[in-house]
């Protein structure tokens, strides 16, 4: 894999701008779930690096478990609309107040698949955390309860979004050039 300098075109939310609205969401979600059996769900794999950042700030005790689903294939190439679970989860959320934590938000169809699968366990509340929401993009309407930042119509990776499932690891999300990325 090419040194993600090579196709990336600006850095569109740096570390500190970044750590800073985590801390302020992590605020947000204290202040209303202080009174809560609260169960933060982590939608694997993307929503991994911003979950465990978000989950420092929140001053609440609470429990967290994980899913998986895809609904992308690699690199830019978009799937036609289908979502296939393929890890469930281990706790018990009958009763319980539910946040949904996600890297991003695009065309919807994950995130509905996901609340309406959720639903089905009878959580006491559901709602949606997300770092970014690209809502140019949207194809099926969903409750955004929680957004970091809203952005562009861009391809991005880093923090914890995949390119071909490398630079999850970058501590910025960064905007793809797809002609150069496309190119090499």
């Amino acid at each position: 894999m090419r040194p993600y300098q090579e196709f990336l075109s600006e850095i569109l939310i740096d570390e500190p701008t970044l750590q800073k609205r985590i801390a302020e969401l992590g605020a947000e979600v204290s202040r209303d779930y202080r009174d809560s059996d609260l169960v933060l769900i982590c939608i694997l794999r993307g929503g991994l690096v911003f979950m465990v950042d978000l989950m420092r700030h929140i001053t609440v005790p609470h429990q967290i478990d994980f899913l998986a689903v895809s609904s992308y294939g690699a690199g830019a190439r978009r799937s036609a609309g289908s979502v296939r679970l393929s890890l469930d989860l281990k706790t018990d959320i009958h009763d319980k107040d539910v946040l949904l934590v996600e890297d991003i938000v695009d065309s919807g169809n994950t995130i509905a698949y996901v609340l309406e699968f959720l639903k089905t366990r009878q959580p006491r509340s559901l709602k949606v955390c997300t770092l970014l929401d690209k809502p140019e993009r949207r194809e099926t309407p969903v409750p955004i309860h929680y957004c970091g930042f809203t952005i562009p119509n861009k391809f991005v990776f880093g923090y914890g979004l995949d390119l071909d499932e490398y630079y999850r690891n970058l501590p910025f999300v960064g905007v793809v050039d797809l002609d150069r990325y496309q190119a090499g």
